[in-house]
């Protein structure tokens, strides 16, 4: 089991970071520093705290914000849906 949630942290932190660094790489990176200034996080903590990552995405992404937890949706597919997943968005 522990495998598994492993593999799904993998996939949710890998499709945020495709989906954030196609939108532009210096915003992503603007996101990065506001997580580590606002939390003392990564992206990757985020799994754990994913009441950290809403705040900072509309910050940095504003009106975007929206387009962006969809187009995470779609990437992960199927598994956006899982419990826990679920709840993160």
């Amino acid at each position: 089991m522990e495998h598994y949630n492993e593999q799904r942290k993998l996939a949710l932190v890998s499709c945020l970071e495709v989906v954030l660094m196609s939108m532009r790489n210096t915003k992503y990176n603007l996101l990065v520093t506001k997580l580590d200034s606002l939390y003392d996080c990564t992206v990757r903590d985020c799994y754990e705290h994913p009441e950290y990552l809403k705040p900072a995405l509309k910050e940095v992404y504003t009106e975007d914000c929206n387009s962006i937890i969809e187009q995470i949706k779609v990437h992960l597919g199927d598994l956006s849906n899982e419990d826990g997943l679920a709840d993160f968005f």
